[in-house]
């Protein structure tokens, strides 16, 4: 007969919380437009104005625009 893989004791509450530290949600990297200072991801299109890098990449339903 052969031996399944099983735990020899017990994990520890301390050893799988040690474990899962690095498990946890984090908080967007937001940036303020430099066109209209609403926030938005760095290196993305803004939402609210269209603008990236300088200048307008997508138009912007001016419905959905709060200026």
């Amino acid at each position: 007969m052969f031996s399944l893989a099983v735990p020899a004791r017990k994990t520890s509450k301390t050893k799988k919380a040690m474990r899962r530290g690095h498990i946890k949600l984090t908080t967007p990297n937001l940036t303020a437009c430099p066109n209209c200072g609403e926030l938005r991801k760095s290196h993305m299109v803004c939402p609210s104005c269209g603008f990236y890098d300088g200048r307008q990449v997508v138009t912007v339903n001016n419905a959905s625009n709060n200026n």
